[in-house]
């Protein structure tokens, strides 16, 4: 990692207040933003999304793989910036949410996978996004099955060892 971009987050970091020992006491690494981006279309919020060039053929494959068998995934997130995450939070902040609360749900600017441009996170339709209750549908159940055949898995399962919120719409793809 550069030493400028190193420099950057502990400057976000403090600024938002994030504990110094925050990485370490996670066991989370530092991403990368990704600097090979494709745009992909739309999200379900009608945004543009973008993803690593590398990521995006494996997720068309992934996604008509899945309407084959009639399952429908849609686009909630994917690639975001450092600047965005951290407008996320401070945006809760300004809302009253504390840093320590944010901080379970989100991980700080720096240390997302979504940075990476290889992270998305998905929903179905009728499912509520970025709700615990994904786990109930038949998308994730597809997933759970089919999405390591496209390089994809769940990055914060129950209990994970970040300490992070259970995210069963968040999946990675894991480039070779």
């Amino acid at each position: 990692m550069s030493k400028v971009y190193k420099n950057l987050i502990a400057e976000i970091h403090q600024e938002l207040g994030i504990p110094a020992s925050y990485a370490k006491d996670r066991k989370l690494l530092l991403q990368y933003e990704c600097l090979d981006l494709l745009p992909v279309g739309i999200d379900i919020f009608n945004r543009e999304v973008s993803m690593c060039a590398k990521v995006l053929p494996a997720w068309k494959k992934m996604k008509s793989a899945a309407l084959g068998d009639g399952i429908e995934l849609q686009l909630v997130s994917a690639y975001r910036s450092v600047e965005y995450q951290k407008s996320l939070f401070l945006t809760k902040m300004n809302a009253g949410v504390s840093i320590a609360d944010i901080l379970k749900v989100n991980a700080a600017p720096g240390y997302s996978e979504h940075h990476t441009g290889k992270a998305l996170d998905l929903t179905s339709p009728g499912s509520e996004c970025l709700e615990e209750s994904f786990e109930t549908t038949t998308a994730f159940a597809w997933l759970r099955h089919y999405a390591a055949d496209h390089a994809f898995t769940m990055s914060y399962p129950r209990n994970n060892k970040h300490s992070l919120l259970y995210e069963p719409w968040h999946w990675r793809h894991e480039i070779k």
